[in-house]
């Protein structure tokens, strides 16, 4: 299969379950939601490393949010709904609670619950109240600059992570234009996030290493500067960059829809623009039970 000389590998991509939650955070105007927003999600791009993969899924006005003012949409994948839970308590607690003007709603309904103000209110020493409006329990919390206003608990939900585009490009400019258009296409649609700077990740992984005490290691299979040394070279002496991009999305369709929508956007470019093949990684089904097989979903 080939769109515009980009061929498209006969493969999938292996994604996994995990748990999920979104969340509101508004502020005093755009600028202060957004910094929270940005604080929460930092460092959350692998949960091999950070606990989380946490991002913005989507910019709010003022009508569109609970208490009429400025706000952003933010989503976190954990592997567990208890891994889950520590992470919002944390982050919102760190980034969300420090910030001047900041509230944090839940964004996701559903009888499975995790805490977000529930512990945070303790940080009001006892000069925290609360007050139940619709059925729904908020604290308000005193702070310097007034009162911080979190609810006490968020939704959670099933979810897929790990849904995945690896693309070879003649060099890297190419490649990583090609994985812009991609991330642009993505970001238009809800109920997904691309957790790595950018939404692109260039250190793409194997399960394994030589070291024992490592559980993932360099996908030596795509590092141009490794197609003479490693019997499991995948590229060509064309090629001169792979890129990866990584989706998580509240649902297998979600997932699907990014990655038709980020694989056309790379295809766009065409071989005329550098890129070479579409591929993704999957670790022979062994990792997870979701696979999205690229040429189903670009048929």
């Amino acid at each position: 299969m080939q769109i515009n000389g980009v061929q498209i590998e006969d493969t999938y991509a292996e994604a996994f379950d995990m748990r999920a939650t979104r969340m509101i955070i508004t502020g005093p105007d755009a600028t202060w939601a957004m910094h929270a927003a940005q604080a929460m999600t930092g460092f959350a791009t692998s949960v091999i490393g950070c606990g989380c993969e946490a991002g913005i899924e989507t910019t709010l006005a003022p009508g569109q949010t609970p208490d009429g003012r400025h706000g952003v949409s933010v989503l976190m994948f954990a592997v567990s709904s208890k891994e889950l839970g520590k992470q919002v308590s944390n982050r919102v607690g760190q980034a969300v609670l420090t910030a001047p003007g900041s509230a944090i709603y839940a964004g996701l309904e559903g009888e499975r619950r995790i805490p977000m103000g529930k512990q945070l209110r303790y940080f009001g020493d006892g000069y925290q109240i609360s007050k139940v409006i619709d059925g729904v329990r908020y604290w308000r919390v005193p702070v310097m600059d007034g009162e911080f206003l979190v609810q006490e608990d968020t939704g959670m939900a099933a979810a897929v992570g790990g849904g995945n585009l690896i693309f070879l490009a003649r060099s890297q400019e190419q490649a990583l234009r090609a994985a812009e258009d991609a991330v642009a296409a993505m970001r238009r649609l809800p109920n997904v996030i691309m957790p790595f700077p950018g939404g692109v990740v260039r250190s793409g992984s194997k399960v394994g290493s030589r070291y024992k005490a490592l559980m993932a290691s360099t996908n030596d299979a795509y590092c141009p500067t490794l197609r003479g040394v490693s019997e499991r070279s995948q590229l060509g002496p064309e090629v001169g960059a792979v890129l990866e991009i990584v989706v998580n999305g509240l649902t297998p369709e979600d997932v699907s829809s990014a990655m038709r929508a980020g694989a056309g956007a790379i295809a766009d470019r065409g071989a005329d623009g550098g890129v070479l093949k579409i591929t993704a990684g999957n670790y022979g089904g062994k990792l997870g039970r979701h696979h999205f097989h690229l040429r189903e979903i670009l048929a």
